[in-house]
């Protein structure tokens, strides 16, 4: 193996010294030719360390190439970066509107190849056929020529893209105002909320606590294996009794609003309610004192025990007292408009394994329309049925008398039954709703 080494050496010697400046000619290194048999190894290795010195660095150079220098050339790194602009957006051109949007977020370059207006108006076009076009005769045909193709480089990159996402925009608001412009004559709400609730993307609703649950909440009931916690607004929270683990969460939200809720917040920001502008009215001098209209739903999940409208609720200045105004639905003297309570109250959960029934819970949803319609307080949250500690002075209903209070910063609820051995149901004697009359005030810009 050394030897063939020294050949490959001395070869590449005698061709760097044929090439050196001081010979006479210049071409190709000599043929190797093999060193006479008798001469042995010590001649051969005299005979190269006889070569002229100024040949030293050549052969050293010559070494390095063998060794070290590879032999395969290395390709450029070829990347679609790398690509002409124009190849670029003709690949772009045969993306969608989402993908072209998420194309351009890749880095700079593509941002501004994504925003090439010949791409955006043909996608625009597509979606949107154009109002006006202008008419071109040729000699044997009738073209149709966009307005937008006309005007496609007056146009500032981008601008068809901004076209396009604006009128996405609006299309979808319009598919929804559609959806929502019904509205319930009993509660003001629009009727297919449902269908029209369909965000694309997170919105906060609401934040909730839970750190230290059973003191930042109200015991609703409980079960055999479950623990009911309320939260507000609607937060429904079950705990395992034997472990004290989160066994369900029910989250109980009124419709009011609940699709700007749901699509115009933030991931991390809720939607801010537009304030309501008051309307003064100097005539009536009891403005914002009467015309109220109440729907109220009484619900335990899967049955319902009450649904009713209540119109004409009024208060008079008499009433207000402790900063509320006096509604009375349901008054105890009129046993006319006493309501029963179909079914028994319960509400109902579920989970993968288990599931039951809590006594004596429901879900009442409340909404209180002003005297044009409009959704003045409005809420969903669930309560529970307790025994009062005040004798009844009620001699039509023999029965134990029970209570049913909800409050919150806008109002209170009192709610006032009678359990009928008889016929196993409650009866409402008494619904009384209390409204702040700061809400009322601002609501109205009056000053009670």
């Amino acid at each position: 193996m050394a030897t063939g080494r020294g050949r490959a050496l001395r070869q590449y010697g005698r061709g760097a010294a044929a090439a050196s400046p001081g010979a006479a000619e210049v071409g190709p290194p000599r043929p190797f030719t093999p060193a006479v048999t008798a001469a042995g190894p010590r001649n051969r290795s005299r005979s190269f360390a006889a070569r002229p010195g100024a040949c030293s660095e050549t052969v050293n150079a010559g070494i390095k190439s063998l060794y070290l220098t590879p032999s395969i050339k290395l390709k450029p790194n070829l990347c679609i970066e790398s690509l002409p602009s124009e190849m670029l957006i003709k690949i772009f051109s045969y993306l969608d509107a989402v993908s072209l949007l998420s194309v351009g977020c890749v880095n700079k370059h593509f941002y501004h190849l994504a925003n090439d207006n010949g791409i955006w108006l043909k996608i625009y076009s597509s979606c949107f056929q154009p109002k006006r076009t202008i008419w071109k005769m040729k000699s044997e045909q009738t073209e149709t020529i966009s307005l937008g193709c006309a005007s496609l480089h007056d146009r500032k990159p981008g601008y068809w893209k901004k076209e396009y996402i604006f009128k996405q925009i609006a299309a979808v608001k319009m598919r929804v105002m559609q959806l929502v412009k019904s509205v319930d004559p009993y509660t003001g709400l629009p009727c297919k909320n449902k269908e029209a609730m369909k965000p694309h993307r997170r919105s906060l609703i609401a934040e909730y606590p839970l750190a230290n649950l059973t003191e930042s909440s109200v015991a609703v009931g409980a079960d055999k294996l479950v623990q009911l916690f309320s939260l507000n607004p609607g937060l429904l929270v079950g705990l395992w009794k034997e472990k004290n683990e989160i066994a369900f969460v029910m989250a109980s939200l009124h419709y009011h609003q609940l699709l700007e809720r749901s699509t115009l917040g933030s991931a991390t920001v809720q939607y801010a309610l537009p304030p309501n502008k008051p309307v003064l009215d100097d005539v009536d001098p009891e403005y914002g004192l009467h015309d109220y209209s109440l729907h109220l739903d009484m619900h335990g999940g899967s049955c319902t025990y009450l649904c009713g409208t209540f119109k004409s609720l009024f208060c008079r200045k008499g009433d207000i007292a402790d900063g509320y105004l006096r509604l009375t639905v349901v008054s105890l003297k009129d046993n006319k408009k006493h309501l029963p309570l179909v079914g028994t109250l319960g509400l109902s959960w579920e989970t993968d394994v288990f599931k039951g029934n809590v006594k004596d819970c429901y879900v009442m949803d409340v909404t209180l329309l002003d005297e044009t319609g409009k959704p003045f307080w409005c809420f969903s949250a669930p309560v529970y049925i307790e025994l009062s500690s005040e004798a009844s002075s009620l001699y039509d209903y023999p029965g134990r008398t029970y209570t049913t209070d909800y409050a919150d910063s806008e109002g209170k609820v009192c709610v006032e039954l009678v359990w009928l051995e008889e016929t196993k149901e409650y009866f409402i004697v008494n619904l009384v709703l209390y409204v702040s009359t700061k809400k009322v005030n601002n609501w109205y810009g009056t000053n009670y």
